[in-house]
């Protein structure tokens, strides 16, 4: 099998290559990336807890979930193909934002991404992939935002990031 790649991007998401994902986390390049974001009608948010055999952060709650575009495919078709591989379910996605930042794991591995966030809705119950999500669960986004903010060792670092420059912004979107 093969390896996947990431697309390799400037600071202007401009395509400057491909890497083996692997290899783009060890030498910390710049790669596109998505982070998809579920509510329910009762404005709850779809959480996941990242499955303890992931490579990096494992047994952290997160997004509902997240990944990397295959070349040529744009944010909505990228989202939902993940979604539906990690969660079990496909819905309508929206381009909400897109941002760029790094962070260093113990393990050595390096996320420096252009994350492009994805929102949507569903209401159900998903089926998750157990290779992927050992846990879910909906959550009040303002009972999320002060538990990241009480424990943010049990969240995953980009998804800190997300709640921190966009919540009230979240708080407010208009279920689609």
């Amino acid at each position: 099998m093969l390896e996947e790649k990431v697309v390799l991007v400037d600071k202007d998401n401009n395509q400057i290559g491909l890497m083996p994902k692997m290899e783009a986390h060890l030498k910390g390049k710049l790669h596109r990336a998505f982070s998809v974001i579920i509510f329910n009608s009762d404005r709850k948010i779809l959480i996941q807890k990242r499955a303890s055999t992931k490579y990096h952060t494992p047994n952290l709650w997160s997004n509902t979930c997240c990944s990397h575009q295959l070349e040529g495919e744009d944010n909505e078709k990228a989202g939902k193909r993940r979604l539906n591989e990690e969660m079990g379910f496909v819905t309508k996605l929206y381009n909400f934002c897109s941002f760029i930042y790094r962070v260093e794991f113990s393990n050595g591995l390096i996320e420096y991404e252009n994350d492009h966030v994805l929102l949507g809705v569903f209401d159900g119950n998903p089926k998750p992939n157990p290779k992927e999500v050992d846990d879910w669960k909906w959550i009040d986004i303002d009972i999320l935002f002060k538990e990241m903010k009480t424990s943010p060792e049990h969240y995953t670092a980009w998804f800190i990031i997300i709640m921190n420059k966009y919540y009230e912004t979240l708080k407010k979107w208009k279920l689609q």
